[in-house]
């Protein structure tokens, strides 16, 4: 019985000993409760008598309350997380208002709102893009049917102005690139029409470039896993090298179908065929050390190229967006004859070299003729007087 009052008191008083404010009043009690404890204990056993129990001097005072969340505080934690609990972009330092930045907000839009992997966001937003595009191509591809149906005329006129130009006849040369221009506003061509696809996506082409290699060296971790059968981490280098392959591969048949002008086949492309067909053979180089979010984005806007073609070659289609049937000419009815790689070249030397020996020689022209404008009068003669001084001797 005397031990349950005692338990029961010492409980009361630690009870009593924490809920006093007054910290003096505190410390007292914690003074007592511990000497009489002490004094308890070496009351009950010998042994322990004359060794003192350490006395707890001071107290910490209990920390400050932490102050109220403000407005501020909640809006930037709620803007630095996205709607599926992934960190934004303006948290990561990505995004913004240029052109890289519009195109990462869009992927980051497209991930989110419909809930689709980083793999899936990159192909819709490149059939989006090429989407828009399209009427640009089909502009190019007007252009280019018409220019393709006039091409022996086109060609005659060049053929003729460059013959003007190699025997340094400028007045002919003028006449006959006068008659060039005349003749395609008749015919309404444009060789700047067939441009207008190439430098819509070039500025396209560079920004998602940009956008998705700084999404991948942030990295984005998401992206990390974002990825489809082998190539499931978008932010590292396709270790099979198979991404590369089928970009180069797609791009060399993109260059030969000729998605956004006309065919590579034609006969005023003879020497551009040699230079677009090796660009895939040497990019691979370049293209295995590329994330593999820019080659998910490069394969995609590629096979959207080839598809597009062979949607544009359904008869029932061109004749829907007017473009005119292909006229197939046969090379001896050209004025310009096709020609290999090795005489295509040549040829292109000796113009070259022609062209610049015609540009010194009306320097040279010029140079003398304002000689003798600003120089001292020359004294010349009705007769020559070479023949009349060999005659006397």
């Amino acid at each position: 019985m005397f031990k349950l009052l005692s338990r029961h008191g010492r409980r009361s008083g630690i009870v009593s000993l924490f809920c006093e404010k007054n910290i003096e009043v505190r410390r007292a009690r914690v003074y007592y409760f511990y000497s009489s404890a002490s004094s308890a204990r070496f009351a009950s056993t010998g042994s322990d008598v004359g060794k003192t129990t350490p006395l707890v001097e001071y107290i910490p005072e209990p920390p400050p309350i932490p102050d109220p969340l403000t407005i501020s505080d909640v809006t930037e934690v709620v803007q630095s997380v996205a709607a599926n609990g992934e960190p934004a972009f303006a948290s990561l330092g990505l995004g913004g208002w240029g052109p890289v930045g519009i195109v990462q907000n869009c992927l980051e839009y497209l991930h989110i709102s419909l809930d689709v992997p980083w793999w899936g966001a990159i192909m819709i937003g490149t059939i989006v893009v090429r989407v828009i595009m399209f009427p640009l191509v089909i502009l190019a591809q007007r252009n280019t049917a018409v220019m393709n149906n006039n091409l022996p005329e086109i060609q005659l006129l060049q053929m003729k102005m460059t013959e003007a130009r190699q025997t340094g006849n400028q007045l002919e040369a003028a006449r006959y690139g006068q008659e060039m221009m005349i003749f395609m506003k008749e015919k309404g061509l444009n060789p700047l029409k067939n441009l207008l696809v190439p430098l819509a996506q070039a500025p396209l082409f560079i920004s998602f470039f940009m956008g998705l290699r700084g999404m991948a060296n942030c990295p984005v971790e998401s992206m990390m896993h974002g990825g489809l059968w082998w190539f499931t981490d978008l932010t590292v280098p396709d270790q099979f090298f198979i991404l590369p392959i089928i970009t180069s591969v797609t791009m060399w048949a993109t260059i030969e179908v000729g998605v956004d002008g006309g065919r590579l086949d034609s006969q005023n492309m003879h020497m551009m065929r040699y230079f677009l067909r090796a660009i895939p053979i040497v990019m691979i180089p370049f293209t295995i050390n590329f994330p593999g979010a820019i080659l998910v984005y490069w394969c995609s806007t590629n096979f959207i190229s080839l598809c597009q073609v062979s949607f544009l070659k359904i008869p029932a289609i061109r004749d829907y967006f007017k473009i005119p049937k292909l006229i197939k000419h046969s090379p001896e009815n050209l004025p310009i004859k096709k020609k290999g790689f090795v005489a295509g070249a040549k040829d292109s030397w000796t113009n070259m070299k022609l062209s610049r020996d015609l540009a010194d020689r009306q320097r040279i022209d010029e140079m003398i003729f304002t000689r003798a404008g600003k120089g001292p009068l020359q004294k010349t003669y009705k007769y020559d007087p070479t023949k009349i001084e060999a005659k006397q001797k």
